[in-house]
């Protein structure tokens, strides 16, 4: 066993032995400073989003015929793929920007509530993009094995935690933003 150098402590290291590290509990309580969002206030944000998404490419889908030759099951799997790219990259140009400055869509911003990693503070755009947003669109495209990730993923979020599969695949949890105190004159 050595000892450690002059100046520190006494205590005998064994190089031998494994490593240790403390280790973050995913399940664990919020910080103090944070507080969960409510499932109904994750819903609405989704929903807004959903909404703004709908309001640009559903006139897009239905004048282009994709959603008739949708319903009609006529579409390639290369047009599928084609829109399903095309409608992450819409999303990215759409909610980027707010993704990037605060961790937040449109619709989460307008509910106060703001996307966190594990240790409380705003994850990064790639961090979100390719962990939290592009693995669940991307699998939701696969028959039967996407719709039923795609019924998982929201139900998830009746755990204690609240939250939902992408949060647990990108280490992240969505929590309500702290109003700042203002300033009085």
């Amino acid at each position: 066993m050595a000892t450690l150098g002059p100046g520190m402590d006494d205590q005998q290291i064994n190089p031998y032995a494994t490593p240790s590290a403390a280790l973050l509990d995913p399940d664990a309580d919020v910080p103090d400073a944070l507080e969960l969002a409510e499932r109904m206030t994750r819903l609405g944000a989704s929903l807004i989003d959903s909404a703004f998404a709908l309001v640009v490419v559903g006139p897009v889908m239905y004048f282009s015929g994709f959603w008739a030759r949708a319903m009609a099951q006529q579409v390639g799997l290369a047009e599928s793929a084609a829109w399903t790219i095309g409608g992450f990259a819409f999303f990215v140009a759409l909610q980027g920007y707010p993704l990037h400055q605060s961790g937040q869509t449109w619709g989460k911003r307008m509910l106060g509530i703001r996307i966190v990693d594990l240790e409380g503070r705003k994850p990064g755009l790639g961090r979100l993009i390719g962990l939290r947003y592009a693995p669940l669109h991307f699998v939701a495209q696969i028959p039967i094995f996407g719709q039923l990730v795609g019924l998982i993923n929201p139900l998830v979020i009746f755990r204690s935690d609240r939250r939902c599969l992408h949060d647990h695949v990108a280490g992240t949890r969505v929590v309500k933003v702290k109003s700042e105190p203002r300033a009085t004159s």
